[in-house]
């Protein structure tokens, strides 16, 4: 596929979902669960494995993640992939980035704030089954990296609540991006 116009990225027919939140908020649950319900073609861009797996970098304003971010979803969304971008994603870092790619994509998109309370991250967090993550990332790092309702300007984002399962949450998102109606593509 030829990559898109200056200024534009994907086609009419890709979709963008972006699905933020707080540490153990169920953002790559959510993720992973799109991707089994819709299958083959759904690229996932998790800000975790960029930012601390590809670059081992830290989460900090400027970071090269943010670039590396934004890069991955226009290639994929360019060569017809939809996208699922997944990660805390605080909103003074990478909020300008997802403003550019929202406005700049042909297709569908869709902003998602997973709201759960801090407590509730706590309790999330200690049910990993990674034990040596789970002695590595404590709760005071839960604490240190919460943030009450980040959410992005211009009323861009849908609030998923606490309450909403993950499978009702999954198919929320399948609905409203229109997912539910595309047939994946078996590449």
């Amino acid at each position: 596929m030829t990559p898109s116009a200056p200024g534009t990225v994907g086609t009419k027919d890709t979709r963008l979902i972006v699905v933020r939140g707080n540490s153990a908020s169920g953002k790559s649950s959510i993720a992973a669960g799109l991707r089994e319900k819709f299958g083959r073609n759904l690229a996932i861009v998790g800000q975790d494995n960029l930012r601390r797996i590809v670059l081992r970098e830290r989460d900090r304003p400027g970071g090269a993640n943010i670039g590396l971010i934004d890069l991955t979803t226009r290639y994929a969304l360019d060569n017809g992939f939809h996208v699922v971008i997944e990660g805390i994603l605080y909103a003074d870092r990478y909020g300008t980035m997802l403003h550019d790619l929202v406005r700049a994509h042909r297709g569908i998109s869709r902003c998602y704030y997973v709201d759960v309370p801090y407590a509730e991250t706590v309790r999330r967090h200690a049910t990993k089954a990674d034990a040596e993550y789970l002695q590595h990332v404590t709760p005071d790092h839960l604490s240190d990296w919460f943030r009450e309702k980040d959410l992005l300007p211009d009323a861009l984002e849908t609030v998923i609540d606490a309450a909403s399962t993950l499978d009702d949450t999954v198919q929320q998102i399948l609905h409203e991006s229109g997912l539910d109606q595309v047939l994946p593509i078996d590449r």
